[in-house]
């Protein structure tokens, strides 16, 4: 291999990996199965950013609401 070959060949590589986008790290998803009114949110959301965890920024939180019995 010459020395010319070697240095585009590497030059190629770090071309590319600088293009290449990094992933965004998962957010932890956490489910409220919730069967009655939104009363309980409040004290659910004081003790979900007591732990470090605020909705939309560190933790992702999806709401589920029962119906009927």
């Amino acid at each position: 291999m010459r020395r010319r070959e070697f240095i585009a060949g590497v030059g190629a590589a770090a071309a590319w990996s600088l293009a290449a986008p990094a992933q965004q790290p998962a957010l932890p998803v956490v489910a409220v199965i919730q069967g009655g009114g939104v009363a309980r949110l409040a004290g659910f959301r004081k003790g979900l950013n007591a732990t470090g965890y605020a909705e939309g920024q560190n933790a992702t939180v999806e709401y589920h609401w029962l119906q009927g019995d």
